[in-house]
């Protein structure tokens, strides 16, 4: 355990202004999910064109994909959670997935992580299996959330908690942070949101 906080803090040092403010960003777009707010997708955009450039240096290919995807979605999300129908209200409500919906979210995600690992084959990744498995949870977390489901939330703690480990391996231990916090309140969130429901 001492090792790996020394690692950390060595790591920590080494972090580049440029992480600091896709983390910042990031995390500033979580906390506007959870309120509800508008806000995630301006926010979540800046953080996600800021990664697309670092997974890129670090050869985290599935996740440069996935914010890629991310940045796609956020311009969706934004356009989606304030396009009501009958215009009584800023935002479109959270609704809950049915059967039929369900199953469509585990089928974007197992399709994802079997398209995603083969495609890591042609790349130098090292870690192809984990990535793939984040970057299709991730996937199936983004749609649910541009769409408002409460579901997106189970989505983003799975993929949150297994990233965590992860960017810390590859030397990013401030966005391991980020996602160990991201864990916390995708929690949060889904709580919030429940009530709300």
């Amino acid at each position: 355990m001492i090792e790996l906080i020394d690692i950390f803090g060595q790591q920590l040092l080494a972090t580049t202004w440029l992480e600091a403010i896709a983390v910042f960003f990031g995390l500033l777009s979580v906390w506007y999910s959870k309120q509800e707010h508008i806000w995630v997708y301006p926010t979540g955009i800046i953080s996600v064109l800021i990664y697309i450039y670092i997974t890129w240096n670090y050869g985290l290919y599935a996740d440069m994909g996935i914010n890629g995807y991310y940045f796609v979605m956020s311009v969706y999300g934004w356009y989606h959670w304030t396009n009501t129908a009958d215009g009584s209200r800023l935002q479109i409500p959270i609704t809950t997935n049915n059967r039929q919906e369900n199953i469509l979210a585990m089928a974007i995600m197992v399709i994802s992580f079997i398209g995603i690992r083969f495609g890591l084959d042609f790349t130098d990744s090292t870690v192809p299996n984990i990535d793939s498995f984040t970057t299709a949870t991730a996937i199936t977390g983004m749609w649910l959330m541009a769409r408002k489901k409460i579901e997106n939330w189970l989505f983003w703690i799975v993929t949150d908690i297994v990233a965590v480990p992860l960017y810390l391996y590859k030397g990013l231990p401030l966005t391991s942070f980020q996602f160990l916090v991201f864990t916390v309140l995708a929690c949060w969130g889904y709580v919030s949101w429940k009530k709300k429901l």
